[in-house]
């Protein structure tokens, strides 16, 4: 390995060398995954082309390269939980990769990859080896000798291993396409280290030094559901090669993180936490680590266009950043906000590879903020339940109690293993594992789906007509079998079809097909449409034993007329927004159906009235103007010269569809359905304005038809208040005045609480008497609120030394215990109104907890109030006794 270059030179190198070999350089697609349930994220190099290989659509070139960014938080060597431990994964990462779609195959993939690795990286020959397939007799599956014999022409053959099934052969999942692979390994080690050992004995043997570099997959076969393997009608070749450890081998590195991708960010962490990263495998090296991994995940991902949430890709996202503040939370000392300080480093690192991040760099850093801010306060009353958690536990924490500290306030075991020991406890980890199972097996169950194969009938594309029509006669391509969540389902896909697939934010058709059947028509409901690799796919719940004549496909025109009013609203809409707040407004999200229109984007303020009647005014403007609505096709550049928005997170073909409602309003690149003319909104009503995360908004509306029904709606409310207010002329001023008067009243009773509070103080405290050296209370309070009975308990523990006083009451018909402790008496006795309390509210049929000197609980039976005080009474004596 002769000269050193940095990571930018490296991947251009990888580019510029495919381009010569006459291959598309093609952008990385979005790490977000659209139209295809089996995928969150973009996880490997050839996701984005899962179309083409599965034929489902024709590629526009036939030999590609790229850089992709990739995102993996699970599987061999993926855990989230070790990312950042090792030196060599990563949970974003990129893919140099280089495609053949039905075109060159073995002989070439493998001479370029010898040639651009040793003659353009100059890479070591001898340090160099290569795997292929030895075959599979149980699978029938031939050793991959055309694989074999090419190899020799290039590298020594005992250096041309075999490798199993395992290792190399290649399968998308389950089912589809697949086939063998030849891997190309480094091997990094000393020259001392590799006379000692061969490095052929190293190769898939979990070596840290002896690594991967490059996979070349030759697909041939399609993997059946009932497991068998058929031949593709053409081949193809999918390669990946890490591009994190190329560099890391290039630049002679024995860590990712020590290469030019990672050490600026690392460098940038340094200064904020004022602290050296030593590239050990010590708490604070793995924190850094962890940062400089996961805020390139984060920030990439968001400036997709995935918000980080409670569900599906979010969750995922806010995992990943939470885990990166646990981090500079426990061992950098952190005790605020970090992450997003470092946004602003990564997006000028990479503005020429993902300019993507680059365009929205204050967006994200805003998002990421808030994430930090909520978590780091989440965090706080962690700390504050396992406080509480501590001094309810003996020797040893339950491993319940750990689970919920990870489930609710994400304290990792580790963490709770470390405070634990700090306060001489040790943690049930078994029982903790248990509960973990238990969570994993429950989310494992609710998103199982069962798909069967296609049940092919003939072969052919499917073809979308529902622009110009909502009925289509079609034949039926393929269907198949669906189980998702305990219910059965069947998906068809029909050669044309005037249904239009969920995309965009529309939502997808539904209506019904008629199926001609042995001489009968029989009607199936299409309950939904989806996208699923390129294939319109219809949704519906029962199908007939058979099912091969003519279709009759039929659009429900009523949902679709009102599904479509509200996605041309949205332009209108986005347009104003534009107009009003600002041209930094960009679109995070959209949900168009026939009942309403929902519409996320970039703001950091709330809207004001003021705004919203702006934004209402112009689109209603734009309306009555009844603006023809023009749609065109065009290449994408052109597109984008007329100044069409294209949405941060959308991966657009070459030649786009874009809809113009006015050259000088609304020019935006869609896929959708929309009105003739802008005339056909009829009317536009803001219903609802809030927020959705950090630095987004969403705004709710509705037109035409159900834009009146809520107006009209909202007129018959206030016509109603008029009434049972006695329909003043002033409505405003009449509700002013009854709130003028609830405060009034509200008033009196405070009041009156705090007069009776202090009355019954006084009675209490002449019922005080002196046991065991302690002054005691155990009494039954009427006439107070729960915060007045508060007040008392600590009016009175200020008053008097060594206090201890177990109050019950009853509020709402649901009786209340309540015990307050002096200090002096919970550290020389070692009393513990939590837990005392915990045991009395058996005899309330309730549960309860809080403090060592403070606790309540609340229960279901007021018969047992008695039954509680006098066990109280008796716990006191108890543990008072010996001294």
């Amino acid at each position: 390995m002769e000269n050193m270059r940095s990571a930018n030179e490296i991947r251009q190198a990888f580019l510029d060398f495919f381009k010569q070999k006459e291959h598309q350089i093609v952008p990385s697609a979005p790490l977000i995954v659209k139209n295809d349930p089996t995928l969150l994220f973009i996880n490997s190099g050839m996701a984005p082309f899962k179309e083409f290989f599965l034929g489902t659509k024709t590629p526009t070139h036939k030999r590609i390269a790229d850089t992709q960014k990739c995102l993996r938080v699970s599987g061999k060597h993926n855990d989230l939980e070790e990312v950042g431990v090792d030196t060599y994964h990563h949970t974003m990462f990129e893919m140099l990769g280089n495609w053949s779609f039905g075109d060159y195959f073995k002989k070439e993939a493998i001479a370029w990859s010898w040639e651009l690795l040793t003659d353009v990286l100059k890479l070591d020959k001898d340090r160099l080896y290569v795997t292929i397939f030895e075959g599979s007799e149980s699978e029938n599956i031939p050793k991959d000798t055309e694989a074999y014999d090419e190899w020799k022409k290039v590298i020594p053959e005992n250096r041309i291993l075999l490798g199993n099934k395992k290792d190399n052969f290649w399968e998308m999942g389950d089912t589809g396409p697949c086939g063998p692979c030849t891997e190309i390994h480094v091997d990094c080690r000393t020259d001392e280290e590799r006379k000692n050992i061969d490095g052929a004995s190293l190769v898939n043997a979990d070596h840290p030094q002896v690594i991967e570099i490059w996979n070349n997959v030759f697909i041939q076969y399609n993997r059946k559901k009932d497991g068998s393997l058929e031949l593709l009608p053409s081949k193809h070749v999918d390669t990946g090669m890490g591009f994190e450890r190329l560099v890391r081998v290039l630049q002679q590195k024995t860590s990712n993180y020590d290469t030019d991708i990672f050490s600026g960010t690392i460098a940038a962490t340094e200064k904020i936490v004022n602290k050296k990263y030593d590239g050990s495998d010590s708490k604070t090296a793995i924190s850094f680590r962890v940062l400089a991994d996961h805020i390139r995940a984060v920030a990439f991902t968001i400036a997709d266009g995935q918000l980080p949430s409670n569900t599906g890709a979010g969750y995922v996202i806010r995992r990943i950043l939470r885990r990166a503040v646990r981090y500079y939370f426990s061992y950098l000392d952190r005790k605020e906000p970090l992450l997003h300080l470092l946004v602003p480093v990564l997006a000028k690192q990479f503005e020429h590879v993902f300019p993507e991040l680059k365009n929205q760099e204050t967006f994200v850093a805003k998002v990421i903020l808030e994430e930090e801010n909520a978590f780091l306060k989440t965090l706080e009353n962690g700390l504050k339940r396992l406080d509480n958690i501590i001094q309810e536990s003996t020797k040893t924490i339950d491993g319940k109690a750990a689970f919920e500290l990870l489930d609710t306030y994400g304290f990792p075991i580790d963490l709770t293993n470390l405070i634990a020991s700090e306060n001489g406890l040790n943690v049930d980890e078994k029982s903790f594992e248990e509960e973990l199972k238990k969570q994993k097996e429950r989310s494992r169950a609710a998103s199982e789906m069962s798909v069967d194969d296609w049940i092919v009938l003939q072969d052919g594309n499917s073809v979308f007509v529902g622009y110009d029509t909502l009925e289509a006669k079609a034949a039926l391509l393929k269907y198949r079998k669906i189980k998702a969540k305990g219910k059965e389902q069947y998906q068809l896909v029909l050669n044309k079809t005037p249904f239009y697939a969920e995309s965009g934010g529309q939502v997808g058709d539904v209506g019904i097909l008629e199926v001609e059947n042995n001489g009968n028509t029989i009607q199936l409901n299409v309950t939904d449409t989806k996208k699923e690799n390129d294939l319109i796919v219809h949704y519906v719940d029962e199908i007939p034993e058979y099912i091969n004549g003519n279709i009759l496909a039929k659009v429900d025109a009523e949902i679709r007329e009102k599904t479509t009013i509200h996605h041309s609203a949205t332009h209108l809409l986005q347009a104003a927004l534009q107009q009003v707040l600002g041209k930094h407004i960009a679109q995070k999200g959209s949900l168009n159906n026939s009942e309403y229109l929902r519409f996320d984007f970039s703001h950091f303020a709330k809207v004001s009235y003021e705004e919203i009647e702006q934004i209402e005014k112009l689109v209603n403007e734009k309306i009555r103007q009844n603006i023809p609505v023009v749609i065109k096709e065009m290449p994408k550049e052109e597109a984008l010269k007329l100044g069409a928005m294209a949405l941060f997170g959308e991966k657009y073909g070459d030649v786009v569809r874009v809809v113009i409602m006015d050259a000088n309003y609304s020019v935006e690149l869609c896929g959708g359905t929309h009105v003739g003319a802008t005339g056909e909104l009829g009317l536009f009503k803001i219903t609802s304005e809030s927020a959705v995360a950090a630095g987004v908004r969403r705004i709710e509306a509705v037109c035409g038809a159900m834009a009146l029904t809520y107006t009209n709606n909202i007129i018959h409310q206030l016509n109603e208040v008029k009434e049972s207010l006695k329909n003043p002329k002033d409505i405003v001023k009449a509700i002013q005045s009854i709130q003028e008067e609830n405060s009034s009243l509200k008033k009196e009773i405070e009041k009156y609480q705090n007069e009776k509070v202090e009355l019954v103080k006084q009675q209490l405290r002449t019922k005080v008497t002196n046991r065991n050296h302690a002054n005691v209370l155990f009494e039954k309070v009427e006439g107070v609120n729960a915060e007045g009975l508060k007040k008392i308990q600590f009016d009175l523990k200020n008053e008097f030394d060594n206090f201890f006083f177990v109050a019950a009451t009853i509020i709402n018909e649901k009786p209340l215990l309540s015990i307050i402790i002096s200090d002096d008496l919970v550290n020389e006795h070692q009393l513990n109104a939590g837990k005392m309390v915990k045991e009395l509210s058996k005899a309330i049929k309730g549960g309860g907890g809080g403090q060592p000197f403070y606790a309540t609980a609340g229960g279901n039976d007021s018969q047992g109030i008695d039954t509680a005080l006098k066990q109280a009474e008796e716990l006191f004596l108890v543990q008072t006794a010996s001294n």
